[in-house]
């Protein structure tokens, strides 16, 4: 059998280039679940290896690093045992909101007085302290100029760092020539005395000498274009040394194998594709793997050049699971008039998918339906792809709801303010810090939406929806102060509404590999912690139904009969599946199809599929 002929994809390098002449700092950036963790440290691991002193730092509050490395997770570095010259630090958003918290506490003298000390605690509650907070931690990285010879950083997905990484420039220009700080942060918030630190942050980041971004993505249609989006945002920000590394790439080993063909041919029409922004920059390609990145020797086998863990001879793949598909979840859900449907997950399991296929599900049974996400990357409008009647397609965006929150502001609280009162209140409402409560706004303003109609929100992976979830306690704890000091009647916050399993639906999205299943897991346990039970979880993208025999994709297969059996005992309540698929769900029609009939071959209804029917014919 002949391989479909194909445009030649862009040259990669043979081995990952970005160690030959690492810079001081590292950044490891891209869509949810391309492998940024695995890659940051299995290079993390590499340079160590090499005799220099490395720190990895994981700015994802959901990070997966303390499984993958063996070793708990700190806000203070901590050394990797059996990896001499590697330590590991997570950047914990709450105990850097509280260590900021007591640090501007301290600045307030001993003459503060009880009642002043309770009032800027309460004024450092909210997410945008938090968001300083962090962002100070990531500044102090940074400015430190000798303790290690390269700093790596493994980002949260490409939104959220795409915001953090923006944040020296923006403090830096809001400090500038401000005697005042930012009220939101305290009085004696201390900002003044960190802009120093931010304006070396900002130096180091734009220094193509210090610092490079490494941009990983798949050999997948969204995955690229999000990279080749973030090449282009980067640039603007001031960081120009970035290298892209295709991780995952799958060539079969069996020419014959209908599923293991089409993988292959998929990937290579992609990559021979690649976006224009992507095409410029070195490259590096890094081959799928059979095994799971968890543990230091598979890490170290991660890499081109390392000699990677065989493929051992397996038992025949297990059956596919008797689970119900896309269509039922969506038929249960429509048994209600109206509610929230919340849709969450680890980054790049498909959530955006699962959360375009109920909305489109619930719309063909008849329901009104506003399908919004809370993801500042944003890709509803790119899956969808199309109109439909009865469904009200947006975004929270930062920058809109931003602005429409200092607004609303300058109109209520400037309103009896004289001109320079108001420039002052102007001044303050356009520091960073507004752009979380403004989101906040935006998403309770959403959440009661689903009172009298359908809202299905697409959210930001896991850990910039945990601190959204923060916030949302934040404000809960709050109005019930406020409510109970003025005697008012009981109220209703949004976390009272999340925490209604009739009127919010949580719907975890996985895919069925250990790190995914792991890390929804943890999100599971954080959700039940905050009094919200999810309702069920969907696997997306299995491979059991598909029959492949491909060696390297059937050592795969037992991995994900392990976390099917996983899911069955005990983890999820409710388990539906999506089949892994040749063409990706993008548009209305192929979205509409999940939520139409029980899961079929996906092979056998795609276009993909079809050309290598054809081929298989042919030969």
């Amino acid at each position: 059998m002949q391989s479909t002929p194909v445009a030649s994809a862009p040259p990669a390098a043979p081995g990952l280039g970005l160690l030959l002449q690492p810079t001081r700092y590292l950044f490891f950036t891209g869509k949810g679940g391309v492998g940024k963790t695995s890659l940051s440290a299995a290079v993390a691991l590499k340079l160590a290896y090499a005799g220099k002193r490395v720190l990895l730092v994981s700015t994802d509050a959901a990070s997966n690093l303390d499984e993958m490395l063996g070793v708990p997770l700190r806000n203070s570095a901590t050394a990797v045992p059996g990896a001499p010259g590697l330590w590991v630090l997570n950047i914990d958003p709450d105990q850097a909101a509280e260590s900021y918290r007591l640090r501007v506490l301290a600045q307030m003298g001993e003459a503060a007085t009880d009642l002043e000390r309770a009032t800027v605690r309460e004024q450092l509650s909210g997410a945008c302290t938090t968001e300083i907070a962090s962002f100070d931690e990531f500044a102090t990285l940074l400015a430190d100029t000798g303790s290690y010879d390269h700093v790596v950083f493994d980002t949260a997905p490409t939104g959220h760092t795409l915001r953090l990484l923006s944040l020296p420039k923006a403090w830096s220009g809001f400090l500038a020539g401000n005697d005042r700080g930012a009220s939101c942060l305290g009085p004696h918030s201390g900002l003044k005395m960190q802009e120093r630190r931010f304006q070396v942050a900002l130096a180091a980041l734009s220094d193509p000498a210090q610092t490079s971004v490494v941009l990983v993505t798949r050999a997948d249609t969204s995955a690229m274009n999000e990279a080749a989006r973030t090449c282009e945002e980067l640039k603007a920000l001031g960081l120009h040394n970035q290298r892209l590394v295709v991780n995952g790439v799958f060539h079969a080993s069996k020419q014959q194998d209908r599923v293991a063909h089409a993988i292959e041919l998929l990937e290579q029409q992609v990559l021979a594709a690649m976006p224009p922004a992507l095409q410029s920059l070195a490259q590096d390609q890094v081959p799928l793997r059979a095994f799971d990145t968890v543990g230091l020797p598979a890490l170290r086998s991660l890499l081109p050049g390392s000699a990677a863990a065989p493929v051992v001879a397996l038992a025949p793949a297990p059956d596919a699971p008797a689970l119900a598909g896309l269509a039922a979840l969506a038929d249960e859900l429509a048994q209600t008039d109206h509610g929230l449907i919340m849709v969450m997950g680890k980054g790049g399991v498909g959530k955006t998918t699962v959360a375009a296929a109920l909305a489109l599900g619930l719309v063909q049974r008849g329901k009104t339906v506003h399908l919004s996400t809370t993801d500042p990357a944003a890709h509803l409008a790119c899956t969808l792809d199309g109109e439909v009647p009865g469904l009200r397609v947006d975004r929270i965006d930062p920058r809109l709801e931003t602005q429409r929150y200092i607004d609303k502001m300058m109109a209520s609280k400037g309103a009896g303010l004289d001109a320079q009162e108001r420039a002052l209140l102007l001044e303050d409402l356009q520091s960073p810090c507004t752009e979380e409560v403004a989101v906040f706004h935006a998403f309770s303003r959403i959440v009661n939406e689903g009172r009298s109609a359908f809202v299905v929100l697409d959210t930001a992976p896991t850990g910039h929806s945990l601190l959204l979830m923060d916030a949302t306690g934040a404000y809960h704890r709050q109005t019930l102060h406020e409510f109970a000091s003025l005697g008012q009647a009981r109220v209703v916050t949004p976390l009272m509404r999340l925490q209604d399993g009739a009127y919010t639906r949580i719907i975890l999205v996985t895919l069925p590999e250990t790190t995914p299943v792991s890390q929804a897991q943890a999100l599971q346990d954080d959700l039940r912690r905050a009094g919200i039970e999810p309702y069920a979880w969907v696997v997306n993208k299995s491979l059991l139904a598909a029959g492949t025999t491909d060696p390297l994709l059937a050592a795969r297969l037992h991995t994900e009969a392990r976390q099917m059996a996983r899911l069955a005992h005990g983890v999820a309540a409710k388990t539906f599946v999506l089949p892994w698929r040749a063409q990706p769900p993008v548009g209305v029609a192929e979205l509409t199809q999940l939520v139409t009939a029980a899961p079929a071959d996906a092979l056998t209804n795609t276009p993909s599929a079809a050309r290598v029917r054809d081929h298989e014919h042919a030969a």
